[in-house]
């Protein structure tokens, strides 16, 4: 058996996720302890209710409900509820079967034979079957679908072999670590071949899968509706419950503003709501009727990329001053209330390789600051600007409306913060960002993130891009990282992987090409009727163990 092969059908640890779901406790440094919820196993088995429907406020909309297509986090809260996976990753980052009974690996790690489950049928009635899993994978790479994060998530995805009907043989272009993880995600899960082909561009407004729920109905802006699948008879490890919902159907209900969806969770117009924000974590937890449930997301925090394309943050000197004059802590615990954690790498606590050696290493210290724009020759202007050459030292700020997780709020402290070392922050909020951003490329700075299970996430982030596709955010070009960055995709080797992730992250953080922010923690607030809630390994709530005690 090789390397390959060993790692991906017998450890349990390689990708090391850590899987923070506590009933909203204070912040931990690095995880939560798990506590039990209204989903333990004990629990499930004695008191499990069939029927009813659970009522779930959304933050916002989804784009859409083709998991190939979509674009948004929001989404993937009712994609899970439709499709499922070839694979999942449990918790300790270990990955098991779901639609895939068992798989081997190529020894040079560039083709996956996957043996897959003959008892499964889509909603619709269409068998699934190898063909199916080779029209899904090869309907991502169709120019005509306008995959979205479903493309870069199946890469290096080259080909599909049907080997027999319940046998596939997948092809890489080249060996990925990550690529077997990537699987498990509801992005790349696998829709009805049979119902795409019927709605072409109409299929996320008529989605088909083969998951719990099947779809009922959308109305725009207001509401997406699911149904018990009675014939679902195929969970996955990560949930109790393997045959069909408790549930009678889900009705996920788009409730953007905080307020409201606050208080339609407190009348109880609804059973549960997603993204509570942190001043109303402590009076909904006081709450006896409510409770509170959170999980730390994995992946990329929420960070702010310096954008090195642009004078003079071309220059590390300006960007370190950028790094020292700002205060995230103050920021994180004036807008979060102790209820998010401060981040500190490109990548999140939880994911295979951070370095938790960086953690307090960075502490504002305005001094030096002043000092490294004095050395590049920045001076102080009359009413405190810096000027060089004419020209006064303004930073261009974007963040896209509305307002998610007080973001646009940062951008405000940061503007008071970066004018005590003379820089001008200039705050454009806009509902336009993939033009202003991806387009015109017109920032200096703007704030992203990403879930993802896979250190491998930072490669598209920080890899030099290709000058004919979409352009990096950082704009970093550093052979060093590049190199390092393409080890990491393919190294076998558990230890020297983690060392080639530590590296990137040093090297990221020590030339201050970006200011990472915050943890995103996924926080629910729901009644207490509502039992068996859980939380996958990248934060996204299951449905497959809920029920309503009545």
């Amino acid at each position: 058996m090789s390397r390959f092969q060993g790692w991906i059908r017998y450890s349990a640890v390689s990708l090391a996720l850590v899987f923070a779901l506590t009933a909203c406790s204070s912040p931990q440094n690095g995880t939560t302890d798990a506590a039990p919820t209204s989903g333990t196993k004990q629990e499930a088995k004695q008191t499990a209710v069939v029927g009813g429907e659970l009522t779930y406020a959304l933050a916002t909309s989804p784009d859409s409900l083709d998991p190939h297509r979509s674009g948004l986090a929001v989404a993937v809260r009712v994609l899970r509820t439709i499709y499922d996976s070839l694979v999942v990753q449990l918790p300790d980052g270990s990955i098991k079967p779901w639609l895939a009974t068992e798989w081997t690996v190529a020894p040079d790690g560039l083709s996956y034979t996957f043996k897959l489950r003959k008892d499964v049928k889509f909603q619709d009635g269409t068998p699934f079957n190898a063909e199916a899993v080779k029209f899904n994978y090869d309907r991502i790479l169709d120019p005509t679908t306008k995959a979205a994060n479903s493309a870069a998530l199946l890469k290096p995805y080259k080909s599909s072999e049907v080997i027999d009907e319940y046998t596939i043989k997948i092809n890489l272009e080249t060996p990925s670590r990550a690529f077997l993880g990537n699987l498990s995600q509801a992005l790349l899960g696998i829709v009805s071949p049979t119902a795409a082909k019927k709605y072409g561009d109409q299929f996320g407004k008529n989605p088909v899968g083969s998951g719990p729920f099947s779809f009922v109905k959308w109305e725009e802006n207001a509401s997406i509706q699911v149904k018990r699948s009675p014939d679902y008879n195929w969970a996955p490890e990560i949930v109790e419950n393997k045959g069909k919902s408790y549930l009678d159907q889900i009705t996920f209900s788009i409730v953007p503003e905080e307020a409201t969806r606050i208080g339609s969770v407190q009348s109880k117009q609804v059973l549960a709501g997603e993204t509570i924000p942190p001043q109303n974590v402590v009076s909904l937890k006081s709450d006896a009727s409510l409770q509170v449930l959170q999980a730390n997301t994995t992946g990329l925090p929420y960070t702010l990329f310096i954008n090195l394309r642009k004078a003079p943050w071309n220059d590390v000197k300006a960007r370190q001053a950028l790094q020292a004059a700002i205060d995230v802590d103050a920021i994180v615990k004036t807008l979060y209330l102790g209820t998010y954690q401060r981040a500190w790498s490109p990548l999140s606590p939880g994911v295979f390789g951070y370095d938790a050696s960086l953690e307090n290493g960075v502490k504002p210290d305005i001094a030096k600051a002043n000092k490294l724009l004095d050395e590049l020759g920045w001076v102080t202007g009359a009413d405190g600007i810096r000027v060089k050459d004419g020209k006064k030292l303004t930073l261009h700020y974007v963040d896209g409306a509305p307002n998610r997780e007080k973001r646009n709020d940062i951008a405000v402290i940061i503007q008071q913060q970066l004018k005590k070392i003379g820089i001008a922050v200039e705050v454009e909020i806009t509902k336009d960002t993939a033009n202003v951003i991806y387009t015109k490329g017109d920032y200096d700075i703007y704030g992203n993130s990403q879930v993802n299970s896979d250190p491998n996430a930072l490669y598209a982030f920080y890899h030099t891009g290709d000058p004919k596709g979409r352009p990096t955010l950082s704009g970093l070009s550093d052979p060093q990282v590049d190199k390092w960055l393409e080890q990491g995709a393919v190294e076998t080797d558990d230890k020297k992987r983690v060392e080639l992730y530590k590296q990137i992250q040093k090297s990221i953080i020590d030339n201050a090409v970006i200011i990472p922010v915050y943890v995103f923690p996924y926080t629910v607030a729901a009644s207490k009727t509502v039992k068996g809630l859980k939380f996958d390994s990248l934060g996204y709530p299951l449905f497959n163990d809920v029920f309503i005690q009545k």
